[in-house]
């Protein structure tokens, strides 16, 4: 066995997310010697993977387009939408998120971050007092990952990758729906041309979250900030009742690295950990993650160190839940289907239960409330021929591939997508109650031919519209179901994180039971209990909260 070795720096930073880089930036900055310890062989987590959109009331972005918005503003819509505050979303918390988190976007720009404003992506609840129509987000600008030198093959791939284009994760939402409006299709040519050009020169441009990871990778790399690769962590070191230190594994050596300010855990959820998932799950919503998205480092070790030493936990049982279908038809039209016109979904009675155009959070938390998993979409031919099912740019050899309207044969012929001429035959392949599910589609047409929606409310927040179908009058996110043949695919709630962790402190400081901070321990993103509470308020509210805290537990550590 190999001779366990110490190691020792100012700050030890547990994961590589948004949360552990500008923690490290931060702490760096302040005139400490900080460590990423990483487990798996990429840098960023589940920042890197996703959207990257940060979601920050108040950000210098707004200030400096003149968008109105304020502390106040923000405020009042976490009251509106999260509710009275608890612990885990404490009143301190809240206001430290929206006072020092628009400082934390100046503080990144000023050090060479370069974001965009994510123009119309409104709130979530963007109808609630305090909410905003325009949005609150940002995300980082197309950025050469080549300009990170041998670092370049390290940045966790993301989601543009998958989709092998250079989109800004603001323009995503406007791709499916490219022949239905002229801003549609304006913005399809954009980023096809950055995709053509970039490759012309000899780019790779990172987009989403790869963007934000690697501009934030590059700047600490040349600072001279040490970033472990491979580096798992098995267990807290405590020494007269502090936080001193980790033990870990890197490359196959043990070794301790210690923290003399402090040690912040920034390792993600437990998505991917069954037992765990079982152990916490409340019984209205049981899960073994069994759907999840989410990064495959995420399995719960580290969460689970913190709740050894003493930590107290809250929202344990909940989830960012992201209704999609099966993997099979991840890039299929059927997979936003919700958000569009001409198309519903029924719970296992064969009944509507929820806006569909809602927050995925909400839509997901609604599935498991109303018998719903799975649940079916139901879709109509108006739907089969409007949108694309095959994802990506038209090219001169594919273009007839992406055009709407051709949907494969073998999504039929597999029984992935069930078909049928009427409903009462549909219900029966189905399972579900013949005479429930055309009631519950002819109610939804009387009202959709008029654009509304009288029992869920759909397509009446900005946000509905925003993801809708912009050619759709006189509702981009409301139409009839009712051009034969009638169409269904199963729905799960899968999920891309979980949002219950340690209850922190407005600086990031972990609590313990007697609701006291345990020395030298700080925590944020998906393993604290997040200040959004069980609520996703905005696109990018997730890595805006671990990157703020982030920012917050370095600052404190290093007396700042």
């Amino acid at each position: 066995m190999a001779e366990q070795r110490d190691e020792s720096f100012d700050f030890v930073i547990v994961g590589s997310g948004g949360g552990g880089l500008v923690a490290a930036l931060a702490a760096h900055e302040a005139g400490l010697k900080p460590v990423i310890l990483e487990k798996q062989p990429y840098v960023g987590g589940s920042t890197g993977m996703s959207g990257g959109v940060v979601w920050m009331p108040d950000n210098p972005l707004m200030r400096r387009d003149r968008v109105p918005d304020s502390y106040e503003d923000g405020l009042a819509y976490f009251d509106a939408v999260v509710g009275e505050p608890d612990q885990g979303s404490s009143l301190a918390r809240r206001e430290a998120f929206l006072r020092q988190g628009p400082e934390m976007v100046a503080f990144l720009e000023r050090r060479g971050v370069e974001f965009v404003r994510c123009e119309g992506y409104s709130d979530y609840y963007s109808d609630r007092k305090g909410g905003s129509d325009r949005g609150r987000s940002i995300e980082g600008v197309p950025w050469d990952g080549r300009r990170l030198g041998e670092w370049h093959a390290k940045i966790i791939p993301g989601m543009a990758k998958g989709m092998g284009l250079a989109v800004k994760t603001n323009e995503v939402r406007s791709l499916p729906t490219w022949t239905r409006s002229f801003r549609s299709l304006r913005t399809t040519v954009r980023v096809g041309a950055r995709t053509y050009v970039s490759r012309w020169r000899g780019q790779d441009l990172f987009t989403n979250g790869m963007s934000l990871v690697g501009q934030l990778t590059k700047i600490l790399v040349e600072a001279g900030v040490p970033i472990w690769l491979n580096a798992g962590v098995s267990g807290l070191v405590v020494e007269g009742g502090r936080i001193v230190g980790v033990e870990a594994d890197r490359g196959g050596e043990p070794v301790v690295v210690r923290g003399t300010h402090g040690v912040l855990l920034a390792a993600g959820g437990f998505e991917r950990n069954p037992e765990m998932r079982r152990k916490y799950s409340a019984d209205t919503q049981p899960n073994d993650g069994q759907w999840t998205m989410a990064n495959a480092g995420n399995t719960g070790e580290v969460l689970a160190a913190a709740i050894a030493v003493g930590a107290k936990t809250d929202y344990m049982d909940d989830a960012v839940w992201l209704p999609n279908p099966r993997m099979e038809l991840a890039g299929t039209a059927v997979a936003l289907g919700r958000q569009y016109p001409h198309a519903i979904f029924v719970n296992a009675e064969g009944k509507r239960f929820v806006n569909e155009s809602n927050s995925y959070l909400e839509v997901g938390k609604a599935m498991y409330a109303h018998d719903g998993v799975p649940c079916w979409l139901i879709f109509d031919d108006t739907f089969r021929k409007r949108y694309a099912w095959a994802r990506g740019l038209p090219t001169l050899r594919r273009f007839a591939s992406v055009l709407p309207g051709r949907m494969p044969e073998e999504l039929v012929t597999s029984g992935w997508i069930k078909r049928s001429a009427t409903l009462p035959d549909l219900a029966a392949q189905l399972g579900v109650d013949a005479d429930a599910l055309v009631a519950t589609v002819g109610r939804f047409n009387v009202h959709a031919v008029q654009g509304e929606d009288p029992d869920f409310g759909r397509g009446r927040s900005q946000y509905n519209k925003a993801l809708g179908d912009p050619g759709s009058k006189p509702n981009p996110s409301v139409g009839p179901v009712d051009t034969p043949p009638y169409y269904a695919t199963q729905i799960y709630p899968g999920d891309v994180g979980t949002i219950g962790g340690v209850i922190t402190d407005e600086h990031g400081r972990a609590l313990d039971e007697a609701d006291a901070p345990i020395p030298g321990l700080y925590v944020t993103g998906n393993m604290a209990a997040t200040v959004m509470g069980r609520y996703y308020l905005g696109a990018g509210a997730s890595i805006s909260n671990t990157m703020t805290f982030g920012y917050l537990a370095a600052r404190h550590a290093a007396g700042v």
